[in-house]
């Protein structure tokens, strides 16, 4: 079965990069913002829901970065291979979700959607200079992270 993702490139001021910090399955992750594509839904509109739903934030999805070209098993589910798709994303408005400066600083709203859901998140920019392949966890964002860092 095909777990398909899409995920979107933010970049802030002075070329910073948005990354989501998570707590899922008892693991912590920092990948890039984005998510699983709904029955129905194209991969823009899937990257617009998403940022609505994640940030409360309206985003315009520029252009396409990359689709995985090789295989990658679900973190999740050993029956799923996952194939995530990328765009740049530009923010149409100010960003109104909180904004950490360290890895994993979740504040009381979202423990509580911890203790709720079992999952958390939060969301920081990362310095152009120290982003890198290695400031994110999952592999297929690794790639994309050497993409983007090597094209600007």
């Amino acid at each position: 079965m095909f777990n398909i993702r899409v995920y979107g490139i933010l970049l802030g001021e002075n070329k910073k990069v948005l990354v989501s910090d998570e707590f899922i399955r008892g693991n912590y992750y920092t990948k890039f913002p984005g998510g699983g594509l709904e029955f129905g839904e194209g991969t823009r509109e899937c990257l617009k829901r998403e940022f609505k739903e994640e940030m409360d934030l309206d985003v315009k999805v520029a252009d396409h970065i990359y689709t995985t070209d090789f295989f990658q098993m679900s973190a999740f589910n050993p029956d799923h291979q996952i194939i995530s798709i990328y765009y740049f994303a530009e923010a149409l408005e100010p960003i109104k979700a909180p904004l950490r400066n360290k890895p994993f600083d979740f504040d009381e709203r979202e423990m509580n959607m911890y203790k709720a859901t079992g999952e958390t998140e939060t969301f920081r920019f990362v310095d152009w200079d120290l982003f890198s392949a290695e400031s994110v966890t999952l592999p297929i964002d690794k790639v994309v992270a050497d993409l983007v860092k090597g094209q600007w």
